[in-house]
């Protein structure tokens, strides 16, 4: 069973439910992960599903779980229907260990909050987010805490877009 690529469920990779599409509920806020070695770039959507917008950062430790405790700080406070996490495939579109890593943290995330899962393409986010930043001036130098939730919200709101 093959899949489109940005599609994707929770499960272990290599499971057949990791090949499975979640449908995230269409009612409720989402929480985007933009994942990243250093920094998790965070979005939320409005609860009618139109808007992403900035949320916050985690922060990762080399050689250190996913900081699920944190997380679990913004789930509570924005109670999402459910999760999106950006799935960063190659140039070419093929999933790679960087991805099947994502997966395995989806995975995890869902398995630990009871939450759906959904995965989408994150490709160019970070490069989008880049130049948004630059064309509103400033260094990037004193933005670089800009990058990554912004790279969320863009993962997120092209997911938005996408499912109306």
């Amino acid at each position: 069973m093959t899949e489109r690529p940005g599609g994707g469920s929770t499960g272990a990779a290599g499971d057949e439910a990791a090949l499975t599409p979640v449908a995230l509920p269409r009612t409720g806020c989402i929480l985007a992960l933009d994942i990243g070695e250093k920094r998790i770039g965070l979005a939320l959507s409005d609860p009618d599903q139109r808007l992403a917008h900035p949320l916050g950062t985690l922060h990762r430790r080399a050689g250190r779980r996913f900081p699920l405790a944190a997380l679990r700080a913004y789930l509570k406070e924005h109670q999402p229907s459910g999760l999106l996490v950006g799935l960063p495939l190659t140039p070419e579109g093929v999933e790679d260990e960087r991805a099947r890593a994502a997966r395995r943290i989806g995975g995890r995330i869902a398995e630990k909050t009871g939450l759906p899962v959904a995965f989408q393409d994150e490709r160019m986010t970070t490069a989008r987010a880049l130049r948004a930043i630059r064309e509103l001036g400033g260094g990037l130098r004193n933005r670089k805490a800009d990058v990554d939730p912004l790279a969320a919200t863009t993962l997120l709101q092209s997911y938005l877009d996408t499912r109306r």
